[in-house]
């Protein structure tokens, strides 16, 4: 498992982010040496996942200031970057407060601590002999260090509780077949890498006992934001009667947001998928929240009605 400062931090004057673009190939880190080069960074994927998204823009923050740089200016670039995890501008506004190299780390190692306790509540949903299926990367590399969805798994596995991950490839960047796959290797986690399409037939066929997700947005009613895919997941999972959980930090949850239909969402370049013909290229796709099975935070286990759940764990 990945250390979180190998994943990103603040080294001297520059952000240092291990370039997820380049993985499982390569190992290389990409330093950036100001506000505008880390919104880069997060909007062209070296870093990416909600939890790290925001990481890596209180990092963004502290550099400005210890640059002497227009923090105004910084919030506004990096609030630009991306616009449907709700963890970046979460971090943005913690900066305000505090715009110090020491609080920039402290939240980091927060979210490090809320994915630890959020994989706890996550693998007591999970029996002996679980396999499980997940789709894109929900790991260390996106939280910034141990991870959400992945962290459960981690979890279950040494608990003993984990047979097998199914590892959605995670079309067009392949986040599941790249980033996923090599952090369950890493941690010698039994697992498969499979077709997005392919999910449907493995629940069919009995091989499915659980999905686990991440998630980028979690709306007051539960609705939920996350990688394009995960809504299709969430409709086979009721037809066959497969838990959907999403593990997410309380930072995910957007009280002021009171529902899916006010998530934005991230449209990215069509090229990612054909150089050729007219593309739609959405980033994220909303699960409504009746289709969750339990949304999991570092303070609990919620269950429906979320609205009432997720008001009570998180101040707006």
């Amino acid at each position: 498992m990945l250390e979180p400062e190998r994943i990103l931090r603040l080294e001297g004057d520059a952000v240092v982010f291990l370039d997820q673009r380049r993985l499982p190939l390569e190992e290389i880190e990409v330093r950036c040496r100001d506000a505008g080069e880390v919104a880069v960074a997060i909007r062209t994927m070296v870093v990416r996942g909600a939890p790290a998204i925001g990481v890596a823009a209180a990092y963004g923050i502290a550099l400005a200031a210890s640059r002497g740089d227009d923090l105004a200016a910084a919030d506004t670039v990096l609030r630009a970057s991306r616009p449907t995890a709700v963890n970046l501008a979460w971090a943005l506004d913690e900066m305000r407060e505090d715009p110090s190299t020491e609080h920039a780390r402290r939240i980091h190692a927060d979210e490090v601590d809320r994915c630890r306790r959020m994989a706890a509540h996550a693998a007591e949903l999970l029996s002996p002999g679980t396999r499980a299926l997940t789709h894109c990367n929900a790991g260390g590399l996106a939280t910034g260090g141990y991870g959400s969805a992945v962290g459960a798994l981690l979890t279950a596995w040494e608990r003993g509780l984990l047979q097998h991950v199914w590892v959605d490839e995670t079309r067009p960047l392949l986040q599941g077949a790249r980033l996923t796959a090599w952090e369950l290797e890493t941690a010698a986690i039994p697992h498969a890498v499979i077709a997005d399409s392919a999910a449907g037939s493995l629940m069919a066929a009995g091989e499915v006992d659980c999905v686990i997700t991440g998630a980028d947005r979690i709306a007051a009613n539960g609705d939920t934001a996350n990688k394009i895919g995960t809504y299709s997941l969430a409709v086979l999972a009721h037809h066959h009667a497969v838990p959907l959980y999403i593990i997410a930090p309380t930072t995910t949850v957007d009280l002021g947001t009171p529902s899916g239909d006010a998530i934005p969402i991230e449209e990215r370049d069509p090229a990612e998928i054909t150089s050729r013909f007219a593309a739609r290229n959405p980033a994220f796709d909303v699960t409504p929240a009746g289709l969750i099975a339990a949304i999991v935070t570092e303070e609990r286990v919620h269950r429906a009605p979320f609205s009432a759940t997720l008001a009570g764990a998180v101040t707006a």
